[in-house]
């Protein structure tokens, strides 16, 4: 099991190996650094850049930006007890609720 997939499954105990796969590999450039491995939740511009790059071009969703914030923050509010927010599991966790973790199939 990888450590993406074991790290997503305390969210999602039931996510999809391939899918989890399939966005590692996406994503493998971006996770290969630490500064752009984790999502700063606290840092405006990077939740611009989550709505921007993530869920409006690679998720193609084109609902209202204030929509599309509330799916982030609910995100984040899940994921609060870990300091270090990991992208790919941040990123899963916002493809699940808007119901386009198939982009990734």
């Amino acid at each position: 099991m990888s450590k993406h997939l074991e790290e997503i499954q305390k969210y999602d105990a039931g996510a999809d190996a391939s899918i989890v796969d399939n966005m590692a590999k996406t994503y493998r450039l971006v996770l290969s650094k630490r500064d752009s491995a984790f999502v700063a939740t606290s840092d405006p511009d990077e939740l611009k850049t989550v709505r921007e790059n993530f869920l409006k071009k690679k998720l193609g969703l084109t609902d209202s930006d204030d929509k599309l914030d509330a799916v982030i923050a609910e995100v984040a509010e899940e994921m609060k007890a870990d300091r270090m927010k990991e992208r790919l599991t941040f990123y899963y966790l916002c493809a699940k609720k808007t119901g386009k973790l198939s982009v990734f199939a």
